[in-house]
């Protein structure tokens, strides 16, 4: 597609998109606070959080699967600490980079110790008589996300 054909093409998606209307329109939050309490009053919210190195999409009950934790027994409760982002269904709240464990507090349950499935590397080479099989099985540690709070900064 030459350039000027693209060009006309967008102009006319523009013009297509410009001429939709709108009919719901969100109320938008003054400041936080306002906002904490617009995504407290949904029903169901959601996280993203920071976790062994990976961001997760978490929602509460959840049950996560990560690479191995060290010094974490089962049983153990973990208060996640980097949270880029809280929504709802109709919010989202996003940190920069993350958002103060004063404004949201999630706690994880350390559920189990457990390992992957037998991963199996199979070495050859020809003409040589080398043949060799690896077999490794990678250690995981599930997680169940406890409930969303958002505790009032006022209160200390």
């Amino acid at each position: 597609m030459a350039s000027w054909q693209f060009r006309s093409w967008l102009s006319n998606n523009l013009r297509r998109v410009a001429s939709c209307s709108v009919s719901t329109q969100a109320a938008l939050p003054k400041n936080t606070s306002a906002a904490f309490s617009l995504i407290r009053s949904q029903p169901s919210q959601y996280i993203v959080a920071s976790l062994a190195g990976r961001k997760y999409l978490l929602a509460p009950k959840d049950l996560l699967t990560v690479p191995h934790l060290k010094d974490v027994r089962v049983g153990d409760v973990l208060a996640l600490q980097d949270i880029h982002e809280v929504g709802s269904r109709d919010y989202t709240l996003r940190g920069d980079p993350v958002i103060s464990s004063s404004r949201v507090k999630v706690d994880a349950t350390v559920v189990e110790h457990t390992k992957g499935k037998m991963e199996v590397v199979f070495k050859k080479k020809r003409r040589k008589g080398y043949q060799k099989t690896i077999k490794n099985k990678h250690p995981y540690t599930r997680l169940r996300i406890g409930s969303i709070e958002f505790p009032d900064p006022s209160n200390p």
